[in-house]
């Protein structure tokens, strides 16, 4: 039996490739969140950088700065913390959404589609694997940006089950009604919640 979930979702304009200074930004805004009035916070695609393909000079590793910032958030909020970032993982770039559980324990998931018309797979080691995390009884599954557009990867089908579908993305302002329209689509074909949060603002 599922309990009742509560999901908050952070929606901010991500300063162009400033880990620093988007850190200190979504930090004022989940210290605002009082501790244990949610279960679980989430933060847009690439929300230290911008959707950058500079990967050489901005990814971190699992043991950087920004994942021990998740693991500071997500303790200090008894909530799990989930959001994609660059990171290097031996010699390779990944788009990876980390999910920080509110015991600061990690698990991860790589974005498998990378959006070719920004050059992303040149740069990016597309994902094998799908996640799905327990929470309070839920089954959740994490999803980055463009993976929204392929359902034959996002579906659950047999035994794998899914109670809540996860996006983070940074996804295009003019192409915001095909984003409405798919999320939706998604929710309804996996017979599943959906929560999705984008970025705003203008990125580089």
């Amino acid at each position: 039996m599922r309990d009742k979930i509560k999901v908050t979702l952070v929606q901010t304009s991500i300063t162009w490739e400033d880990r620093d200074a988007n850190l200190a930004s979504l930090e004022r805004s989940i210290r605002a969140i009082r501790a244990g009035s949610t279960d679980l916070i989430v933060l847009p695609e690439m929300f230290t950088t911008g959707f950058s393909m500079d990967a050489r000079a901005l990814a971190e590793s699992m043991q950087g700065p920004a994942v021990r910032w998740m693991r500071a958030m997500a303790i200090a909020k008894r909530a799990a913390v989930c959001g994609s970032l660059i990171i290097s993982d031996k010699g390779r770039y990944y788009n990876r959404l980390v999910w920080m559980g509110a015991d600061g324990k990690s698990r991860t998931y790589n974005k498998r589609h990378l959006f070719s018309m920004a050059g992303e797979e040149k740069i990016y080691t597309a994902g094998k694997r799908k996640l799905t995390v327990m929470l309070k009884g839920w089954v959740v599954c994490p999803f980055v940006c463009y993976d929204l557009r392929f359902p034959v990867w996002t579906r659950a089908t047999g035994r794998q089950t899914c109670d809540l579908m996860i996006f983070v993305a940074n996804w295009p302002e003019r192409r915001r009604h095909a984003w409405n329209q798919l999320l939706v689509a998604r929710a309804i074909e996996n017979q599943c919640f959906l929560a999705a949060v984008n970025r705003v603002g203008i990125d580089g």
